[in-house]
Formats: structure tokens, sequence, C-alpha cells
């Protein structure tokens, strides 16, 4: 019985001593994914919203501004934290001439976007990912209330949140 009561408490002992470590991985696990977050991230994902918002209201005032501003915060990022495909997709957006085009410019951009925060596990609780069935399309928006910027005030609230 002795041999049993010192390799427990030799596995007691190592529990105790490592559950320390496995409480600091998860915080630098946290700390990074919330690094995910950071400039220039962040004002790229402020920009989306803005036009995300601009899109539900059916309108494209601002849009050549806020699609040309995500794609130079993606080219002058150092870091590369996101893909420079996000600045080509975020350019082709800031041409477009009509809602129907910015519409179709700005499925990519979302899909990118997306992507970037499930790779990242970052923007739980802040970003919820919505569908629309109807779009055949997903975007990220910050309430839980759907807006949806592919149909806009035709159909405002067609889609549900995946997240």
């Amino acid at each position: 019985m002795k041999p049993f009561r010192n390799t427990a408490r030799f596995l007691i002992t190592a529990i105790l001593l490592t559950a320390p470590l496995v409480g600091l991985a998860e915080d630098k696990m946290d700390k990074m994914n919330s690094s995910a977050l950071m400039e220039p991230v962040k004002s790229v994902f402020d920009h989306y919203l803005k036009i995300e918002a601009a899109l539900a209201k059916d309108s494209i005032a601002g849009l050549t501004e806020q699609a040309s501003a995500i794609a130079k915060a993606v080219r002058s990022d150092e870091i590369k934290m996101l893909s420079p495909d996000v600045a080509k997709q975020a350019g082709v957006l800031a041409q477009a001439k009509d809602l129907p085009s910015a519409r179709e410019a700005f499925k990519p951009l979302s899909d990118s976007l997306i992507k970037y925060l499930a790779d990242n596990k970052a923007g739980k609780g802040t970003y919820h990912e919505a569908y629309c069935p109807m779009a055949k399309a997903s975007w990220l928006q910050t309430g839980t209330t759907i807006k949806n910027p592919y149909l806009g005030k035709s159909m405002p609230d067609c889609g549900e949140l995946k997240n």
C-alpha cells in the first residue's frame, strides 16, 4: 500500500505544481487573441462597420473614404496582421460607383474579415457574424439585431446570427 501512497502524493504534487502553468498558458492565449484586434486591425474593423451601416441604409455615402482607409491601414501595417487580399478587396470596394456593385464588393471583404476573426479566435462578444440566405452572403456587425447590408431597406432584417 505504501507504493500507492507515494504515487498518489507524487501525482497530487505534480498537479498542484503545474496548475498555475495551465492558467498562465490560458492568460497568454487570451492576450494573443486580444492582440489580434490591436491597431491597425481595430481601425480596419471600425471602417468596415461604417461601410456595413451605410449599405444597410441603401447608401454608398462615405464608402470610398472608408474602403480606402481600410486598404491604407492594411498596406501600412508592418506586422502584416491582415492578408494583403483585404487591401485589394477594400480597393475594389472603394471603386464601386453604385449600390449593387458596392454590395457585391462587400462580400469578399466580409469573408476575409470573418476568416481573420475565426483564425485568431478574436472578437467574441464584440463582432457577430450574420448570414443572409437571400444574398447568400455573410457580414459582421456589432449588435444582435440584424441590419442587412446586402438587401438594405427592402429587407433590413433578413438574416440570422451565426455565432
